[in-house]
């Protein structure tokens, strides 16, 4: 298949919305895990790393062509432009009213939003949001590394809908 016509294939109707992620490398590893679920965009916000960014490149190896990307302001204006756009908005954060990521049914579309390495996510954001996720954690330090979460939360998302047969989704490769 050449990269051309891999571009033309349908992306999954999901999106990751990246507030003020201090890591370009994480961005990176963000990218070329949504590249290999094949999501439909990612939404760099604030200070976070964008395309075209050097330090992206080491570590999105060569996928920033094939993601859809826009970078907004703040975080608080990507929500809205998916809100105005009816796509529901869910946050991956820990508090006292997140459910399982494996213990909930996700819409279509949907997007995601994916916190700043120390802080979280801020809380006017997720204030805006539809729902707050999370990953439980059994291990001392009680976290996960925003791109290891990332990916572990798309490729959930990805496997309910691909169980629920619905169509007009994209097929993985071999």
């Amino acid at each position: 298949m050449s990269l051309d016509e891999y571009a033309r294939l349908p992306k999954h109707s999901l999106y990751l919305v990246l507030d003020n992620l201090r890591s370009a490398f994480n961005v990176g590893s963000i990218f070329r895990a949504a590249d290999a679920a094949r999501l439909q965009g990612i939404y760099t916000c604030g200070y976070t790393a964008h395309p075209p960014h050097p330090k992206l490149d080491k570590t999105a190896l060569g996928t920033l062509d094939y993601i859809e990307t826009r970078h907004f302001a703040t975080t608080l204006e990507a929500v809205e432009n998916l809100r105005q756009r009816e796509i529901p908005v869910w946050a991956l954060e820990t508090t006292s009213q997140s459910r399982c990521y494996t213990a909930i049914d996700y819409p279509r579309p949907l997007a995601l939003v994916v916190g700043n390495e120390a802080l979280g996510i801020d809380r006017a954001v997720l204030d805006r949001c539809d729902e707050l996720i999370e990953i439980p954690m059994y291990g001392y330090k009680n976290s996960l590394n925003v791109a290891a979460a990332s990916a572990v939360l798309a490729f959930e998302v990805l496997r309910q809908w691909q169980t629920t047969g619905a169509t007009g989704e994209p097929t993985a490769r071999a």
